[in-house]
């Protein structure tokens, strides 16, 4: 098949076209890299944000759609899938869908269903980016992306695109359940693909301090909880000092990130999940252990009945740290947690499984 795929989150595009690669297919991956992280594309479309930034992106857009004709398959990362207002998306898409075969759209970060789940009321989340139990989280990322998502252009085009695509796909178990009162005859959940390494890099040894890693996006430090995890962390540090180090990254290069992640012993990611993102998923499949979001109902929708690599913890610093602490306390576990690291993404994220699933449910559609 000829695949186009638009847009990146955390390299999930990249990786599900390396393997539809390997079984044969033709991919094109469209995208800005997302932003400073840089990740691999074969045309990149970026943005430089400036007084003639806009019409110059537009221009370069339409000149590019001729293009991107006769795909067998487009599948959009967002309905947002350009950096452009919704209002100038429209045609774009309404070309895209009339000039190719089959339009699908990723459910795999923020948008108008998922700000609609879960703002709820009553929640149906016991917790989630939005809210604790029945308390709602008002920060300026959670207030800014409500007055985004809801009765707004951008929601209009979100839930045009979902009415009128082929299919959509859930890479995580929170995005399912967004769509799934309203879109569950086309929806189906597929893990994110990630290529796990056969061995780890630097495995724990139990004479050496315990290295905590933490990736910080200064815009989305509440939204993502790492303003709790990081106090709770550092905590821990002034509390063991001989027996831990935090290694912190801010806003650094996917290449640099990634190093990083080759010298942790433990990742802190997603204190408000209830499944990892890809992130998480990276340091599990360099044999890390993950603190965060990792709720039963994640393993219940892989099928996952025995594994259990990941530290689940709430958003409470308390939990958190009682978490970190118990890690310290039971190093000798930290090798076993590994290796089951590396197994939970041989059994349920290599690409080539992934692609496969995706393949199906395309063809289906």
């Amino acid at each position: 098949m000829k695949i186009l795929l638009i847009g990146e989150y955390s390299n999930v595009h990249w990786t599900l076209a390396e393997g539809l690669r390997s079984l044969g297919h033709t991919v094109c991956v469209i995208s800005n890299g997302d932003f400073w992280k840089n990740y691999k594309r074969d045309i990149s479309l970026t943005r430089k944000y400036n007084r003639l930034s806009g019409i110059k992106y537009l221009i370069r857009t339409y000149l590019l759609l001729p293009q991107l004709r006769n795909y067998d398959i487009v599948q959009f990362i967002n309905p947002m899938f350009l950096e452009l207002k919704a209002e100038r998306i429209l045609p774009i898409y309404r070309y895209l869908r009339r000039h190719n075969k089959k339009i699908f759209l990723g459910a795999f970060g923020m948008d108008a269903y998922w700000v609609e789940c879960a703002t709820a009321i009553p929640p149906i989340f016991r917790y989630s980016d939005f809210n604790i139990g029945n308390r709602k989280i008002l920060n300026s990322y959670t207030c800014e992306q409500i007055a985004d998502w809801r009765d707004t252009p951008k929601a209009a085009l979100n839930r045009m695109i979902a009415n009128e695509c082929n299919g959509i796909i859930a890479g995580m178990y929170e995005y399912h359940t967004a769509y799934k009162q309203k879109h569950n005859d086309k929806l189906t959940y597929i893990p994110f693909p990630i290529e796990p390494e056969e061995q780890i890099q630097e495995p724990y040894t139990p004479n050496r301090k315990v290295r905590f890693f933490i990736g910080i996006q200064r815009s989305r430090s509440q939204y993502k909880g790492t303003d709790i995890m990081l106090r709770a962390l550092e905590r821990l540090h002034a509390d063991h000092p001989e027996e831990c180090e935090i290694l912190k990254a801010e806003n650094v290069p996917f290449a640099q990130y990634k190093k990083m992640v080759d010298d942790c012993d433990v990742l802190l990611d997603q204190l408000y999940g209830y499944s990892p993102g890809m992130n998480a998923l990276l340091a599990l499949a360099k044999g890390k252990i993950v603190v965060g979001g990792a709720e039963e109902e994640c393993y219940e929708i892989l099928g996952e009945n025995k594994l259990r690599p990941m530290v689940n913890v709430i958003p409470d610093e308390q939990d958190v740290y009682n978490k970190l602490e118990w890690i310290l306390k039971n190093k000798e576990q930290i090798s076993k947690m590994q290796q089951e690291s590396i197994e939970y993404i041989k059994r349920h994220h290599t690409p080539l499984h992934v692609a496969q699933k995706y393949l199906k449910f395309w063809e289906e559609r």
